[in-house]
């Protein structure tokens, strides 16, 4: 009779020999990655998007899918992000109005600027620009400040929207100045340019890439950029800092995040990878080509920046009455 300890020994040799392999996790990323594009197709951040993915995509070596989830002021993409599982397959792109602007403008959305992205790295500039019909006798912002202080009820501005970037630079420029225009607020930058070359108003603040096409045919004429530094495509125009209003800076920036809580490791990786893509040569050229600046900040740059600029927003809201 066989020993039945050996024998139940035996089947339990020969079932751990038989049994599967233990499945690993894979390495990061083993699958397709997602970016999401909280705008729609064909504008200056789907752009950017598009041309981040494509080179993420090459240093990680899976495909970074665009997915354009525009909506609600960025907002829908935003959610979209925010909610997913913080793996490293679900990015998202945006601009300060999803971190800055959106939370300035409403205290209840569906997400928390802070608290619901990890900061991975700023990726461009968006350069913004004041803009003048030709008729205004003015070459420069001190002319122009002296203008609008001659005759005070004949200028207004208009921006590509209500709450936008653009109307948020315009109050902090005229605040600055210590001057008050009336703002017309447009659905794009489309009529509010079409509205600037009639002559219905006689300035707008918008971005170098809407208003290149224009300045290079003679429509309209640029006063100053509003960001820190002169637009790369514009580099005759001088700054608001430059035209006697030091450290004065209002643009937009783009960054990558991902939805909070990623493990160390793919954190470190996408940190890597968009670092080098920020500094790749296809991308500089891709930005300037459409009117954008190639700019890069960390993610902890990024994360300090969104914390020192939304008590600033939500004064410039206080103090402009912007409504939501």
């Amino acid at each position: 009779m066989k020993n039945p300890v050996a024998s139940i020994a035996g089947i339990a040799l020969a079932t751990a020999f038989a049994a599967p392999a233990p499945v690993w996790a894979q390495a990061w990323p083993a699958r397709p990655i997602q970016l999401v594009i909280p705008f729609p197709p064909g504008g200056a951040v789907d752009v950017v998007g598009r041309l981040v993915a494509k080179s993420l995509g090459e240093r990680l070596g899976q495909p970074v899918v665009a997915d354009n989830r525009a909506g609600a002021g960025t907002v829908v993409g935003a959610v979209v992000a925010a909610n997913a599982a913080p793996d490293g397959y679900t990015l998202l792109i945006s601009s300060g109005s999803t971190f800055t602007i959106n939370p300035a403008l409403n205290p209840k959305l569906p997400y928390d600027a802070i608290k619901s992205f990890e900061p991975l790295g700023m990726t461009a500039r968006v350069p913004l620009i004041l803009l003048a019909h030709p008729s205004v006798p003015a070459k420069d912002f001190g002319q122009l400040l002296a203008a609008v202080r001659a005759a005070p009820d004949t200028f207004v501005y208009g921006s590509f929207g209500n709450g936008t970037t653009g109307h948020f630079a315009g109050e902090m420029l005229w605040e600055r100045a210590g001057v008050k225009l009336t703002h017309i607020p447009y659905k794009g930058s489309a009529p509010a340019m079409t509205d600037l070359i009639g002559g219905q108003i006689p300035l707008s603040v918008d971005t170098v890439a809407a208003a290149l096409p224009q300045l290079k045919a003679g429509k309209v004429k640029a006063i100053a950029v509003l960001g820190a530094s002169r637009a790369p495509q514009l580099p005759q125009v001088p700054t608001i800092a430059e035209s006697g209003y030091a450290g004065f800076a209002a643009d937009s920036w783009l960054a990558v995040v991902a939805p909070r809580g990623l493990p160390a490791e793919v954190r470190s990786a996408l940190h890597k990878a968009i670092a080098e893509t920020a500094a790749a040569a296809d991308l500089h050229k891709g930005l300037l080509t459409n009117g954008l600046q190639p700019a890069y900040e960390p993610g902890e740059a990024v994360a300090a920046r969104i914390e020192e600029e939304l008590p600033r927003m939500r004064a410039t809201v206080q103090r402009a009455g912007m409504q939501n």
